[in-house]
């Protein structure tokens, strides 16, 4: 079975159980203050969870695409991808556990044909602290589930995995007890997080057994359910909403229980087809058939950089059909990311010119399924993507050129050298390293740290130097000043964000004691809007993001990496470019901290007019 025909199997069999089917939400946010990207097929259901009645009813079903960047370096496993898709039902005060637990199992074996006996569960084991029972309701409604389907059901004894040891699984056991860290849900995390007055709850996950000659014991222990190794994979999860934390610290029950559940459309078709390799479904392996097809080599020795590839060109796929771009900042620079890490493994491959063309067909072909509606700009993305292969290939061959040059006269490359490369021609250090393994030069011992050096120093030059050099908006150079510069470079990118891509810098003025910041705009904000923009600033204070700069042609730093700046032609043909995390690249000549988290906290004190069609933001940092 493949992964089109699970989706409209679940979303067919929730409805013939009374769900209404909702329109998933856009991949790409463009007003949440809390996350880039829908990364759950909960999120967009949560305010419903919380209390507020949803227009469809209370019962709902819907299949959700989702991208979670934090997963991007474990890419290259089996089972990790930073883009998947979420099934999901909801009951928003209607059934409970007992119809969840039966129906779910109803699904996996009678609707996609999962053997019962490769099906594990996990429940809740109580917290006594808080008051909280050991979920033994849902075990024992796992339990009459197993038997009949004929199936040996045995509790596991406490301790069996909640404590962490590695005694295996005895013969007959099938459900596992574990403690708030595998299953319980708040939206703060654990128990303790838990949020006064929130629903909250245990949760029931179900688990797919691969077969016990798929765990490595020697390197992974002995398997169980939520055990690391390649034997279990996790195929759904069932939150039970029926908790609430009280003023004092204690829990108390709902009086209107939710049902939250959510199961990877990945998983479940590697589930079906028997393969821990979630690589190896339908909407993956007809990828992975063309990288072998033009790269003239296999999947199975090359397993790392083929799954990276057809990870990130799915979700560059997705991202750019929903209308995004790539550029240096929030959510266009993940797109920038995931294209230019498959570009780098597909170099890897030997795959050269016009890669992208090839491989994105058969992408959009997968997904031919899905609606107008979730990706409406699926015609545009062919274009999109390989001019962004093509700026990026540029870069890398400037960045060899020079590397060969330098291997003519040095055998063993060092950091600063390295350096260089970065900050002229914006060649990565990652390729850097690459390339000079490739050559059969080495690196020096130390060259992480020669990098490392290199770049600070290039910063304090620039503190030191511009002194007196910036009349731009900055009354002095001293340390507060200088904080105030980089607040501003934030205040711009939040603008941008929160309000109107558009806005633009129109002019500033800086002082040890507050900033002034002026921008494009035609209408006064309104206090709601410059919540949203104080708040995100902070947010990226909070974050403590890198701020470096490097120096690249003009023409390089505006078309490649779409660098903010407000005057082009007046810049020389040299510019400094500074970045700020993946949120902000501007040209500018400094200085700026090192790093955001030494601003402190960034008040918007006033916003007033300054003249026709420009408004004026005054802050502070406190």
């Amino acid at each position: 079975m493949n992964a089109n025909e699970i989706r409209q199997k679940f979303l067919d069999f929730q409805v013939k159980h009374g769900h209404k089917v909702i329109p998933p939400a856009p991949l790409v946010l463009e007003n949440d203050p809390t996350t880039l990207f829908t990364g759950s097929g909960m999120q967009p259901l949560l305010p419903y969870l919380l209390g507020q009645p949803h227009p469809e009813g209370t019962r709902l079903t819907d299949s959700q695409p989702s991208m979670r960047l934090q997963d991007i370096e474990d890419v290259g496993d089996p089972r990790h991808t930073t883009v998947f898709e979420m099934l999901g039902n909801w009951s928003l005060g209607d059934y409970f556990k007992k119809e969840q637990i039966e129906n779910y199992f109803e699904f996996l074996t009678k609707e996609i044909g999962l053997d019962p006996e490769r099906i594990y569960v996990t429940c809740f084991i109580g917290n006594e602290k808080y008051g909280i029972p050991k979920d033994t309701e849902a075990a024992e409604i796992w339990q009459e589930v197993f038997k009949k389907a004929g199936v040996e059901a045995k509790i596991a004894e406490i301790g069996s995995a909640a404590n962490g040891d590695q005694r295996g699984i005895k013969p007959g056991e099938r459900i596992f007890f574990y403690d708030d860290k595998e299953n319980w849900w708040s939206r703060g995390g654990g128990i303790e997080t838990t949020p006064l007055g929130d629903p909250c709850g245990p949760d029931s996950e179900v688990f797919y057994d691969f077969g016990e000659d798929k765990q490595d014991v020697a390197k992974y222990g002995q398997a169980h359910p939520a055990s690391d190794g390649a034997r279990f994979m996790e195929i759904g999860n069932q939150v039970f909403m029926q908790y609430k934390r009280n003023e004092d610290g204690t829990f108390s029950e709902l009086e209107h229980k939710n049902v939250d559940f959510g199961g990877g459309l990945e998983r479940l078709a590697a589930a079906s087809i028997g393969s821990f390799d979630v690589f190896k479904i339908s909407l993956m392996a007809p990828i992975i058939a063309k990288l072998e097809e033009i790269s003239h080599k296999n999947y199975d020795n090359n397993t790392d950089e083929m799954r990276i590839i057809a990870d990130h060109l799915r979700g560059a796929y997705l991202l750019a059909a929903q209308g995004l771009v790539p550029s240096n900042k929030a959510q266009g620079y993940a797109l920038r990311r995931l294209v230019r890490r498959a570009v780098l493994k597909a170099l890897d491959l030997g795959i050269g010119q016009e890669f992208l063309a090839q491989i994105i067909p058969v992408i959009a072909e997968n997904y031919t399924e899905l609606s107008d509606d979730i990706l409406p700009n699926r015609a545009g993305v062919l274009d999109v993507l390989t001019k962004e292969e093509a700026a990026f290939r540029k870069t890398i061959n400037k960045g060899v050129k020079e590397l060969q040059k330098i291997a003519q006269t040095d055998d063993i490359i060092d950091g600063q050298e390295l350096f260089k490369l970065q900050d002229t021609y914006g060649f990565p250090l990652e390729l850097s390293v690459e390339e000079v393994y490739k050559m059969g030069l080495k690196l020096s011992e130390n060259y992480q740290d020669e990098f490392e050096a290199a770049l600070n120093e290039q910063r304090e030059r620039s503190k030191t130097a511009s002194k007196g050099m910036f009349k731009g908006g900055l009354s002095d150079t001293s340390d507060q000043t200088v904080k105030y510069h980089t607040a501003c470079h934030l205040l711009l990118a939040a603008l941008q964000q929160e309000i109107d891509p558009t806005i633009s810098q129109k002019g500033s003025n800086l002082t040890p004691e507050r900033l002034r910041f002026d921008f494009n705009i035609d209408h006064k904000l309104t206090s709601e809007e410059l919540a949203k923009v104080e708040a995100r600033v902070n947010d990226w204070i909070q974050q403590d993001l890198p701020v470096v700069f490097a120096k690249y042609d003009k023409d390089y730093a505006f078309d490649t990496l779409h660098a903010h700046g407000s005057f082009r032609d007046r810049y020389p043909d040299r510019v400094t470019v500074y970045t700020i995390g993946d949120i902000s690249c501007e040209i500018c000549g400094g200085p700026h901290v090192a790093h955001t988290g030494e601003l402190g906290k960034f008040k918007i004190t006033k916003e007033e007019s300054s003249s026709a069609g420009v408004r004026r933001i005054k802050a502070v940092l406190e």
